[in-house]
């Protein structure tokens, strides 16, 4: 809760938030003024997270995001969705 009242997405620059199960791992791409996801995906699609939502949010025009790691350690996983999607040209 302390992560995401400091963190606010827009759709010009939407969050990009990660939630981490024991087995999958959900992304998506919120903007948090209309309460509405605009791009979202799982490792259930694919196993380069990042990639695939870097994809998906360039074919919506987006190209900059705010990072919402919410409790979570930027470590491991976590970060590996985090440069992967930076390769994919999201500017985190």
């Amino acid at each position: 809760m302390r992560t995401r009242s400091k963190i606010h997405g827009t759709a010009s620059r939407p969050r990009f938030s990660i939630f981490r199960s024991n087995q999958t791992v959900y992304v998506q791409l919120i903007d948090d003024k209309e309460g509405k996801t605009l791009v979202s995906a799982s490792t259930k699609e694919s196993k380069n997270l990042g990639e695939l939502i870097g994809k998906k949010a360039f074919e919506k025009g987006i190209k900059k995001v705010v990072f919402d790691r919410g409790s979570y350690k930027f470590h491991g996983r976590i970060k590996k969705i985090a440069e992967e999607a930076r390769k994919a040209g999201l500017q985190i």
